[in-house]
């Protein structure tokens, strides 16, 4: 939702029209979209009510007694008349927002807009104070001038004449004494909360301390409405005390013990339980005040158990907001918070949003307190057989099986949520703790006759995959021979359910999955995608089969291509058919990304079987219009485009014209398209793939792309400052996510769009189509856009970084911190690769435009960012470096330092980008940099000699160092000492992880051997076997490609030593058979 002022803007008028005009209200009051529901563990919201339709209604009667309206208005007979006319009009303009037809609705919306708001507050405290009136009418008016005092407090409150403000807090506070609908006067205590909150100064002094008063008095009143009142205000509103909280803490304390003791009052109990929530959670830093309230908790327990049984869960939502934000509150009675959670989510008589409510209390804890949890492994025990029970809570559904439309999952469903609960309590404590304790259950249970505990077995199988990878990589063997026998079970749900297992276990273990059971896993997937009558069950199989050939390497796909293609092609026809016939897509959405993950692996392999797929997927593009096909055309456009860069360019051009038209046709459509239509990701995704296809060629259609291109990536996420009320009237659509900031407000974000975002900055027109293709309007447009996300990346971040000066901030906030950033980051990511595409098109030309980012840049690499951000922030600066030198050296006074202490960062993604700056810097930065290739000798050495140099997440890192020392020697020679360097050099040979890297270094090492170096050679050749080796171990880890030049190299030195018989023999001899067959290879292949 994307909030906009209601009110009137500063020197606005403020008088009510003259009564001979028409009600001339004008600018449109927005049609509001549905507020955004929480983030999933809050999916509990419910959609507000006066966002739904409604029957027609009475117009509210005329008002009687008018009080504050003779604050504002003379009291002449005739204004007294010309006012009870206007407020009788605006009665009957509150009916028609309330109608249900759009027309009438929107004309009273933007009538609504334009009455100043002076008037506004005049006429909404009259509706409400009005009890003859028609009740939705009221209340219509008590939401409209919360929102007014909330949206636009400082644009109207503050223009109000002092007696009228002091009329509004008195008015306000008698209209909630005076109260005798219990919906009601929630509403106005809303409204009055709000006031409140506006009312809080900068210094933290309350400016209503009637308010105060009222609040002291109320809670202690006989009257139960009041009392009622008075803990509502303070739940919406906890810092209503300001700076004297600290003196009214025991008064505050006294206030919710008594509450939450009256055991004649169900309903204060659970107000009270509920406002002690809100108090903690608005004080999540303050830990001295936890202590002090932690003797409210038994109370709040019961509180919890108590109003569960009376069919409310609103306290038990409260114990997960403090679960999920302030854990450390409950550690003096964790053992009774999770004992009650657990006996909650094990009774059946409770609504299954209780019992789910009630796991999430526990799941959340091992989120965001896994330490203290881990302590409890009692409960833990207890709570996995509650989770695996939930998913087999299962329904039988005689059409599932053929359902052609993948229904959303029932998140409400408690299959759902047993198994997403399991999937985070794995990865929350880990695979150390859950797998021995889960591990006899899942076996029971696939041997279960019930085929629901088999399909929960297995859900579960792939459920814990992720965060238990380390403990089931050493049983992988026997799970996955296990599993693939469930794929010809009886029942086509528990198949289902084996394929998804295979998928995920397919990229939770890749690529050591592929490697070690590809025979078995295609030859199974393939048979279960002839399952002819269960096409949800064809469809998984395709799906599994994507997960399995995207991280499947190339050398382990080929042999199986002929098969994988013979049954990708005979499912594809028939499923055409059954599409033509039938209208049946779901099957062919998959097969057809398969058919795309296959050639996207296969590469140049995939040219021989071009032709059969072709002509069938250009003919789905171009006859597949209806909106129901929208994602099989999607997939479809993408399908063409990999196949067109897997073949390349010679093959693809025979119908490179046909596909272009395809797309064009779509993209003359572009501006009719949905927000959530899923060909907007595909089709830009494709234009990229197509740019790089094409090439230069492809410049005649940037006019039709850029446009949509721009306008994609510059979407603003909509987001929303929301209070309480509008998350307690929450629909739980729409893609929003929520993060909470205490005093009962959360700022919610819209995510829907984020991905289409990130690929259409992901876009590769301008590398590939070079100097020129972006005019100075697309580079004006383009730099707003970058310097856009980049302030929007630090301005997210702090809010985080809060987090990360907690006393209590530890691994697992991090943890949470880091999924946090990940969206964050991935625009970052793609941020530079725009940059990166732009350097290497433009050079040092781009350098003034680039300027307008530089300060943005260097924030990214100050010493105090997180690690991506100084990693994606050297990467940016490696491009300046290497693509704009010499004259980068202007800058490097910003990157120099930065980059030079990085290479021995601690993250090793940072020395990665930090080493390969370096690295560029000896290759390309001119004279200048000579003395920073001297300084930075050392430091790369340094790092590539430290003992843990090679582990697998230093590798990379370590390997661009190795690098870096290689382009240091070959083009700064009189930098360095190369006759000492060299020996070290060649011992940290050969690089296998990096091939941009390896292939640098394998070049310089047939310089060195080519002009005959004799460090390299070594005394009478003594040091060939070792270069054997090196090569041998480049050839076995495939890190130089048998087309590129360099393998024809290493080839010619191995030839070279083949024809000197008793040398060859002797440096074969000191190969192991695996190396001799690498160098066999070798001499076949380059």
């Amino acid at each position: 939702m994307r909030r906009r002022s209601w009110g009137p803007r500063l020197g606005e008028g403020s008088r009510v029209p003259a009564p001979s005009s028409p009600f001339p209200f004008a600018p449109p009051f927005p049609a509001r979209h549905p507020p955004p529901p929480p983030a999933p563990r809050r999916g509990w919201c419910r959609s507000p009510r006066w966002a739904r339709p409604h029957p027609s209604r009475r117009p509210a009667s005329a008002p009687h007694g008018c009080c504050l309206p003779s604050l504002l208005l003379s009291h002449t007979p005739s204004a007294m008349a010309a006012a009870a006319a206007e407020q009788q009009q605006f009665y009957l303009l509150l009916g028609n927002l309330l109608s249900p037809d759009n027309v009438v609705r929107k004309q009273a919306e933007e009538t609504y807009e334009n009455i100043p708001g002076q008037s506004k507050i005049t006429f909404l405290l009259q509706a409400i104070r009005n009890t003859t009136a028609a009740e939705e009418a009221r209340q219509m008016a008590a939401v409209l001038l919360r929102r007014l005092l909330s949206s636009a407090f400082d644009e109207v409150y503050p223009t109000l004449p002092s007696d009228v403000q002091t009329a509004i807090k008195s008015e306000l506070l008698m209209i909630i004494q005076m109260e005798t609908q219990s919906s009601m006067r929630k509403k106005i205590c809303d409204i009055a909360a709000e006031l409140a909150r506006n009312l809080i100064d900068e210094d933290g002094n309350n400016q209503w301390p009637e308010g105060l008063k009222f609040l002291f008095d109320s809670v202690s009143s006989q009257n139960m409405g009041l009392r009622e009142a008075a803990l509502h205000i303070f739940w919406n509103f906890p810092g209503i005390f300001g700076n004297q909280q600290q003196h009214y803490l025991d008064v505050i304390k006294r206030m919710l013990v008594q509450c939450m003791q009256d055991q004649e009052h169900p309903s204060i109990r659970t107000l009270s339980a509920r406002a002690t929530a809100a108090f903690i959670l608005a004080n999540e830093h303050n830990v001295a005040l936890f202590k002090h309230f932690a003797d409210l908790l038994p109370g709040f327990l019961q509180a919890v158990n108590d109003s569960c049984y009376q069919n409310d869960d609103s306290v038990l939502k409260s114990l997960v907001e403090i679960a999920d934000t302030v854990p450390k509150y409950l550690r003096p009675h964790l053992e009774a918070t999770l004992q009650l959670s657990l006996k909650l989510c094990g009774d059946t008589s409770l609504n299954n949003m209780q019992r789910q409510l009630a796991l999430e209390v526990i799941v959340t804890l091992s989120e965001t307190a896994a330490a203290m949890l881990r302590k409890h492994t009692n409960i833990v025990a207890q709570t996995i057989p509650q989770m695996l029970a939930m998913m087999v809570d299962l329904e039988e559904d005689e059409d599932w099986a053929n359902a052609d439309e993948l229904e959303d999952d029932d998140f409400d469903s408690n299959a759902v949520a047993g198994e997403s609960a399991l999937d985070r309590m794995a990865c929350g404590l880990g695979g150390k703790l859950v797998l021995p304790m889960i591990k006899e259950h899942i076996m029971q249970m696939l041997q279960n006759p019930d085929w629901k505990y088999r399909h929960a077995g297995l859900m579960a199988l792939s459920a814990i995959g992720e965060g238990c990878h380390q403990q089931m990589e050493g049983i992988l063997n026997e799970i996955v021979n296990f599993v693939l026998l469930f794929l010809q079970d009886p029942h086509p749900r528990v198949r289902y359910a084996a394929c998804n297992a295979v998928g995920q276990m397919a990229t939770d273990f890749a690529p050591g999955f592929q490697k070690k059971f590809h025979e078995k896993v295609i030859a199974a997937l393939l048979q279960t995608m002839e399952d002819q009558g269960n096409q949800r069950v064809q469809a998984h199989a395709a799906a599994a089969l994507i997960n399995f050939t995207e991280d499947c390497p190339k050398s382990l796909l080929i042999p199986y291509l002929d098969n994988l293609v013979k049954h990708l092609h005979s499912i594809m026809v028939l499923k055409l058919q059954e599409l033509i016939q039938k209208g049946t897509k779901l099957v062919l959405e998959q097969v057809v990304t398969s058919i795309a993950s296959v050639a996207d692996t296969a590469e140049e392999k995939f040219v021989p079987y071009y032709d059969l797929f072709m002509p069938s997927l250009k003919h789905i593009v171009e006859n597949a219009v209806q909106k129901e096909l929208r994602l099989l055309r999607g997939k479809t456009i993408e399908c063409i485009s990999l196949i067109g860069l897997a073949v390349g360019k010679e093959k693809f051009m025979q119908d490179a014209s046909d596909v272009m038209q395809l797309l064009l046709k779509t993209q003359t459509d572009f501006s009719d398209m949905e927000d959530d239509d899923p060909q907007i990701s595909y089709m830009i995704s494709a234009w990229a793939r197509m740019c790089k296809i094409l090439g230069k060629e492809f410049q005649q259609y940037l006019p039709v792309v850029m446009g949509p291109l721009m306008k994609t990536a510059s979407i603003k996420p909509e987001v929303a400052l929301l209070d309480t009320q509008d998350m307690e009237n929450m629909s739980d659509d729409d893609g929003w996510e929520f993060v909470n900031l205490g005093d009962q407000q959360s700022f919610g974000i819209k995510t829907a769009g984020l991905e289409e975002k990130s690929t259409a900055c992901q876009m590769l027109c301008i590398e590939v189509m070079g100097d020129g293709c972006l005019n100075n309007e697309h580079f004006e447009e383009l730099g707003g856009i970058l310097k856009a996300k980049l302030e929007e990346h630090f301005k997210n971040q702090e809010l985080r970084q809060v987090k990360r000066q907690d006393e209590d901030y530890d691994e697992q906030v991090e943890e949470s911190l880091q999924d946090e950033d990940d969206n964050d980051v991935y625009i970052l990511t793609k941020v530079s690769d725009i940059l990166h595409s732009i350097f290497s098109s433009y050079k040092e030309k781009v350098l003034p435009w680039f300027e307008q980012l530089l300060p943005l840049i260097v924030n990214l690499i100050c010493p105090h960012r997180p690690w991506p951000d100084r990693q994606w922030g050297l990467c940016i600066f490696d491009d300046v470096i290497e693509h704009c030198s010499p004259a980068s050296f202007k800058y490097a006074e910003y990157f120099l330092r930065p980059m030079l202490q990085y290479v021995c960062d601690s993250s090793p993604e940072v020395r990665q980008a930090a080493a390969y700056g370096l690295g560029v810097m000896a290759q390309y930065g001119g004279e200048n940099y000579r003395p920073f290739c001297t300084e930075a000798l050392p430091l790369l050495v340094r790092v590539i000699q430290s003992a843990d140099s090679k582990t697998k997440e230093n590798v990379n890192a370590t390997e661009n160092c190795i690098s870096a020392v290689g382009k240091i020697m070959k083009f700064k020679p009189d930098c360095v000492n190369v006759e000492e360097v060299l020996p070290h050099w060649l011992s940290w040979l050969p690089l296998h992880e990096d091939k941009e890297e390896a292939v640098q270094t394998f070049n310089y090492l047939c310089d060195l051997i080519e002009s005959n170096h004799p460090i390299v050679l070594g005394p009478n050749n003594t040091n060939l076997p070792k270069i054997f080796s090196i090569i041998a171990e480049g050839e076995m880890h495939e890190a130089i490609k048998h087309e590129d030049p360099c393998a024809k190299r290493l080839a010619n030195v191995v030839r070279q030593v083949q024809t000197s018989g008793g040398l060859w023999t002797e440096c074969i001899a000191q190969l192991s058979p695996e190396q001799q067959a690498a160098i066999q290879e070798l001499l076949n292949s380059a």
